[in-house]
């Protein structure tokens, strides 16, 4: 269990260092990082880093198209906990 938070603190956190970037980058007018590889770094449980950098950055808020995948993918990944939390309540 410890594995698994610590993996997904790290993912976490990469995800909001990564959307830090890219927002740095845009001011900068410099190129910047695809959404299509923002999205692949929020979807292995990192939706919370996504939403915090959206909010606390403000970076990508205005995108409604951006928006709705972000909400899909916390959505899979609320699923996904759903379903799997029973097996990792259970002892080993």
């Amino acid at each position: 269990m410890n594995v698994l938070l610590s993996c997904l603190l790290f993912f976490n956190l990469l995800c909001f260092l990564l959307f830090a970037l890219d927002k740095r980058k845009a001011q900068r007018s410099q190129r910047r990082i695809a959404e299509k590889t923002l999205h692949l770094v929020t979807l292995p449980g990192a939706a919370p880093g996504a939403w915090a950098a959206i909010f606390l950055l403000r970076h990508k808020n205005r995108k409604a198209a951006f928006w709705g995948v972000t909400l899909a993918l916390t959505l899979l990944q609320a699923a996904v906990l759903y379903f799997t939390w029973p097996y990792f309540q259970a002892p080993f």
